[in-house]
């Protein structure tokens, strides 16, 4: 008996300690999720940053439970599996930078990140290389500061001015976004960590962002809202995407097998892990058979959940080892596995160096009348508007960066040599001072981050009149700020305040008076109406939420360090009400009652369809304030031999671009295609393709080509449930802007070709 006994133990010492010689390896996967416990399984699946939380919806970042110390302020974690070798990885926020704490306890070090331009500004630099660099610093900031994942891009759609995120997000149109972000992800990773596009799909507001059903009819659904994630998953293969926390024509998205395995992983190719973006206890076992790997922020109660069901039989297993298996897949590509030694010193100067001249191409000349930009001959200029003291650097919420600094106008301007009158200066110096003193007495919401814009200051017409006998020049800065939470309003917002109309107009009269120009800066991460006052200043400089160097890129760009060489890639409508989705937009109207559900509460109707910006607008030929890719230069180009040459799959447009101005710049030409008349209704322009040129100096060519494949050209059929690209002749266009076409040639598509989709996310209401 002695003998048996003794055997027995010496086995399970065996077992013991083969089992602490397996530990995760690039060829034993299977391996390790064959030794897993269910409890270890459920674990992996559920983040950490909130253990012990019995959840709730969880919006916002920061972790407050286990591993927190890991990268104090991070997003959030996954579970280490000491035992056999499963590392923790560390997710961060973003995007327009790494978003961890500056500060820690008994720590003397900071650790600053260095706030990036916003994604609208980015877009409308429509230059892929350039984003590729961006995110190649971010990508490093991420890996010196032991991060392993950044929460980002942002990717949704601009369906309505009014969204609170917009300035995170890149364009109405799909291409561009699903182009930018591509660019975005592919410069990230290349630092050996990764990212997560978000938010997927449909989340097209912040109002009951959490719970509202966003009805989409499934053409406009994969045409406008979806085709940009395809094309960012296709061509740069995030390591993650993260689902929304909205419903989508009908289930959550996290809940929904359709979005995240059909569409997602079978018809698109996706490889790596699908997280929830950071919502508190749903139906988790129905999030994992959605093909939903990981929860965050994570509860033990959807731990306990998870185990629960395996083992009552409504989980199964098998669903469940899928999931742990794209995690442990993912977690052999992390810093964390490599046991990277980062050293939580990224270069920022450098750094710093990328966000001036990424901000600066980013910026659109909105306006420029006589050439009063680039500022010449002029010293001394009068500094109006609360924003540039107190600038804005980016919006608020989670996309929101702790950064050292933030450069206001003053400063930029007069590192320029220009003089910034004094007088005016100190005015609004001692009003923000009064007005930080009262929002430091009125405390935040618990994840509000960022920069509240202060109210614009009213000045009596005296000052103004005097600052116009003593300065040569007016600036005005007009700031806005939004974010995640809630949307924007018409009134006081998407419009101007009163006092912003009365400072613009009081301004430009006293100025123009004494024949001296105003130039209006817009520091903002979305559209404002400008139909009302734009014919007042000489000139309109969109300047966005361009990051902590702000204030440097702006004066670069009004001394003409820099050419303006920016464009819109979103609409700018004359008046909010001619947006179609402002007729099923929340902030916009009073929603109705529909079998005892609330309109934009339970759910938004997107009755527009495929009438999103420019699809719109340019087809009917409605008149905007500023059209779409539109934006000036300091100079001047000319579009010529415009080819058009057919391939197996589609064609390659070429265009030569000159510069026949006075000063070196660059132009952004954009290719719209025109389809044949029959058939789908389509839009009567749709981008297609766009390339940037090389800084071209006065008289300098240079030929762009651009690939567009036949697949490019596809309309969805919903009665076919096909990607059809019709046979028959296409008008292709290069543009400076949807509104400004340069050249023309055309293209013929021999045969009707189809790729087959699933019948798929229907929509839940009746549109």
């Amino acid at each position: 008996m002695k003998k048996f006994l003794f055997s027995a133990a010496m086995l399970l010492v065996g077992i013991a300690s083969a089992d602490a010689q397996l530990k995760l390896q690039p060829n034993n996967v299977d391996e390790i999720l064959k030794a897993m416990t269910l409890e270890e399984k459920a674990t992996l699946v559920v983040g950490t940053s909130r253990q012990g939380s019995t959840g709730g919806n969880q919006t916002g970042n920061g972790m407050v439970g286990a591993h927190a110390d890991l990268v104090p302020g991070a997003a959030g974690t996954t579970q280490p599996i000491a035992r056999l070798g499963v590392p923790a990885s560390i997710l961060t926020d973003g995007p327009a930078g790494v978003r961890i704490n500056p500060t820690r306890p008994n720590d003397s070090n900071t650790y600053y990140c260095t706030g990036f331009p916003v994604g609208t500004a980015l877009a409308c630099t429509w230059n892929q290389e350039l984003v590729e660099e961006v995110g190649k610093a971010i990508g490093n900031e991420v890996l010196e500061y032991g991060c392993d994942v950044l929460l980002a891009p942002g990717m949704n759609i601009h369906r309505s001015p009014l969204c609170g995120r917009n300035f995170e997000y890149y364009s109405e149109d799909p291409f561009v976004t699903g182009k930018i972000a591509a660019a975005y992800v592919r410069g990230i990773q290349s630092q050996g960590v990764g990212t997560s596009i978000k938010h997927y799909a449909g989340n097209s507001q912040e109002t009951r962002r959490t719970e509202v059903d966003e009805v989409i009819s499934q053409r406009a659904l994969r045409e406008i809202y979806l085709k940009g994630f395809e094309i960012a998953v296709k061509e740069s293969n995030p390591w993650t995407v993260m689902s929304s926390y909205n419903r989508l024509n009908g289930p959550f998205t996290q809940e929904s097998r359709d979005l995240l395995t059909t569409i997602l992983r079978d018809e698109w190719g996706f490889k790596g892990i699908v997280m929830t973006d950071w919502t508190g206890q749903r139906n988790t076992a129905a999030q994992i058979m959605a093909g939903n790997d990981l929860m965050e922020p994570g509860t033990t109660a959807q731990t306990q959940e998870i185990i629960d069901k395996v083992k009552s039989g409504e989980l199964k297993m098998e669903d469940l080892d899928i999931c742990v298996k794209r995690i442990l897949e993912y977690l052999l590509k992390t810093p964390k596995y490599r046991n990277y030694q980062y050293g939580n010193k990224p270069d920022l100067k450098a750094h710093a160096a990328v966000t001036r001249q990424s901000a600066n191409e980013g910026m659109v000349l909105l306006k420029n009348t006589a050439n009063t930009l680039p500022m010449k001959d002029i010293k001394k200029v009068s500094v109006f508007g609360i924003a540039s003291y107190d600038f804005i650097a980016g919006g608020t919420g989670s996309g929101d960066v702790n950064k050292a600094y933030t450069i206001d106008m003053m400063t930029g301007l007069n590192e320029a040599g220009l003089e910034v009158n004094e007088k005016l200066a100190n005015v609004y110096k001692s009003y923000k001072s009064y007005q930080d003193n009262l929002s430091a007495a009125v405390p935040h919401d618990g994840w509000f981050w960022g920069k509240a814009m202060l109210p614009e200051l009213s000045l009596s017409r005296d000052i103004i009149n005097s600052q116009a006998e003593e300065s040569e020049m007016a600036i005005i800065t007009i700031g806005r700020q939004a974010g995640e939470g809630s949307d924007r309003k018409e009134a006081d917002d998407f419009n101007l305040t009163e006092v912003e109309q009365q400072l613009i107009g009081n301004v430009c009269s006293a100025f123009h008076l004494k024949n001296k120009k105003v130039v209006v800066i817009l520091n903002m991460g979305n559209v404002l109406e400008t139909a009302s006052w734009k014919g007042k200043p000489d000139a309109i400089l969109l300047a966005w939420q361009p990051g902590q160097e702000g204030g440097y890129s702006v004066a670069d760009v009004l001394t003409g360090k820099a050419t303006p060489s920016g464009k819109l890639t979103m609409t700018w409508p004359i008046a909010l009400s001619d947006v179609p989705s402002s007729a099923n937009f929340p902030n916009v109207r009073n929603g109705a009652s529909i079998n005892g559900k609330q309109e934009f509460d339970d759910f938004t109707l997107h009755k527009e369809d495929l009438n999103v910006g420019y699809r719109y607008f340019n087809t009917i030929g409605k008149e905007v304030s500023y059209p779409f890719g539109y934006g000036l230069s300091y100079t001047t180009f000319s579009y010529s031999k415009p080819t058009i040459k057919a391939t197996k799959d589609g064609f390659v447009a070429s265009i030569t671009v000159t510069n026949t101005g006075n000063v070196a710049g660059k132009e952004a030409v954009q290719l719209y295609v025109s389809a044949p008349s029959g058939g789908l209704e389509k839009p009567a322009n749709e981008l297609r393709s766009f390339a940037k040129t090389r800084e071209l100096k006065p008289n300098e060519s240079q030929t762009l080509t651009m690939k567009v494949s036949a697949y490019d050209l596809a309309s969805f059929n919903e009665a076919t449930q096909c990607w059809e690209t019709a046979a028959g002749r296409y008008t292709v266009k290069f543009g400076a802007s949807v509104e400004d076409i340069r050249a023309t040639a055309t293209y013929s598509q021999s045969k009707l070709e189809k790729v087959q989709c699933h019948d798929v996310l229907k929509p839940s209401m009746e549109l």
